[in-house]
């Protein structure tokens, strides 16, 4: 099961707290870049990614709420 099958059995309020935590995590990992303590560089990118598919899975429940 994929990172957006599992938001989207999750509640708005769900989605939205693990948006703030990837954002958090990625702030963290640009600030160890920032000071050359960041081992896998690939984390970043992939905390990128699991951002926007937050994002899509909360865009497309709000839109699916706002047609019902």
């Amino acid at each position: 099961m994929s990172l957006a099958d599992k938001l989207r059995e999750l509640g708005l309020e769900e989605i939205r707290q693990k948006d703030k935590d990837f954002r958090q995590e990625l702030f963290n990992l640009r600030f160890q870049q920032a000071t050359h303590q960041l081992e896998n560089v690939m984390r970043i990118r992939t905390v990128r990614r699991s951002i926007a598919r937050v994002e899509t899975v909360l865009r497309e429940k709000t839109i699916g709420s706002e047609v019902q």
